[in-house]
């Protein structure tokens, strides 16, 4: 199927006859700000840098713990915002704002549109100067990664009350077993990423680093191919881990005799090396057609077609009366003109996800399969404006 086939050729003719038509005028904004005002979660963030996490429960945006920061459950939603100085064209600093809503790959669907529904709200509140974007849980992008020293994706989520996997049949303790590896494209050179894996032999790899906790001991397995980093980061994890509970610890390199036990305990008695296992995919690494489409309802109807493709589009493509999706080949940006219409505001979401289903052949459910982030013309992120420069 061609990317640009059901698309090309997007019209809405009954828009007037539906809410749309006051989203992103004058009215709609001073309604979603006034509602922004009231919600609990946003009324200490905004005024300086730092960092804010929040997880969905119930409908409900609740602040994550800061000491969890850089935790995610796969079956939960986040937003984090990340406050930051920049300089102005009168040389004074002020602040730009990223917005992500994280999504896992087990979250519900209803945990997902709150997240959404809440970043636009927190946009609001900003002012809409903030740059969104659509984290998700196997696509995450650098500039999200690098606002880490590590990040932990664990099983389970609210609905699930963080239940850990149970280990084989028949036995009774709870184990849990972390999987520690480079991320293969962050920008920090001490970026990790931190895995729940099954608890089973069958997880371990000899690239990586894994901390096994079984009942009242911990168990640090190091593959004998693992980088020096992952050993040290390891080791911060089972710090963190152990701080207000006094447990053994155990470090076993693969290459000493002794690291069996780790193998024997996860119910690798008869099992030989080498020790293969499939990594968590974190990026598709997508490499689709560079493009860049126009989405205008300039004739009377909304149309969607592309304007241009190659390594050649600039800043001057793009028209303040439109609204303008780049596709860079693995992640997409929306661009929103100040002059673009109410429909064009209203539908981008809809358009930008409807691209991303039909250029990655993904299903209807497919909201997990490509990051799309949106910025608004005069506060485009540093990130939008180095695409534009890409020749």
């Amino acid at each position: 199927m061609p990317p640009h086939q059901d698309l090309v050729h997007l019209t809405v003719d009954d828009w007037r006859d539906s809410n749309v038509e006051f989203i992103g005028s004058d009215i709609d904004h001073k309604v979603k700000y006034n509602s922004a005002a009231t919600e609990p979660a946003w009324q200490s963030v905004g005024g300086a840098p730092g960092l804010h996490i929040w997880r969905i429960e119930d409908f409900q945006v609740v602040p994550w713990p800061k000491h969890r920061y850089g935790d995610f459950h796969e079956g939960d939603s986040y937003i984090i915002l990340h406050s930051y100085k920049v300089g102005s064209k009168d040389g004074e600093e002020k602040l730009d704002y990223e917005v992500y809503f994280w999504l896992g790959t087990k979250t519900t669907q209803d945990e997902a549109g709150t997240a959404a529904y809440k970043t636009v709200e927190l946009d609001e509140y900003l002012h809409g100067a903030a740059t969104q974007h659509r984290e998700l849980q196997n696509e995450l992008s650098d500039d999200f990664v690098a606002l880490f020293s590590r990040i932990r994706i664990l099983s389970g989520g609210i609905e699930s009350g963080f239940t850990h996997v149970k280990t084989e049949e028949g036995l009774k303790e709870t184990q849990l077993l972390l999987r520690v590896f480079k991320h293969p494209s962050a920008k920090r050179a001490d970026s990790v990423i931190v895995y729940e894996v099954e608890p089973v032999w069958q997880s371990l790899d000899e690239n990586d680093v894994f901390v096994l906790e079984r009942h009242d001991k911990i168990w640090v397995w190091q593959g004998k191919n693992c980088s020096p980093m992952e050993k040290a980061k390891a080791a911060q994890i089972v710090h963190d881990m152990t701080i207000a509970k006094h447990v053994d610890i155990e470090v076993l390199s693969q290459s000493e005799t002794r690291s069996r036990t780790v193998v024997n305990l996860l119910g690798g008695e008869s099992a030989e090396g080498p020790f293969r296992s499939v990594r968590p995919i974190l990026s598709h690494k997508t490499q689709r057609p560079r493009r860049l489409w126009r989405l205008s309802d300039a004739s009377g109807k909304l149309e969607f077609d592309v304007v241009k493709e190659g390594r050649e589009i600039n800043k001057s493509d793009l028209y303040s009366n439109d609204v303008f999706l780049l596709d860079t080949g693995n992640k997409v940006w929306v661009w929103q003109g100040s002059g673009a219409s109410t429909t064009e505001k209203a539908m981008w979401i809809k358009v930008a996800e409807a691209y991303v289903r039909h250029t990655t052949n993904a299903t209807e459910n497919g909201i997990h399969v490509s990051p799309i982030a949106k910025v608004v013309e005069g506060s485009e992120s540093v990130a939008f404006i180095k695409e534009l420069e890409v020749q």
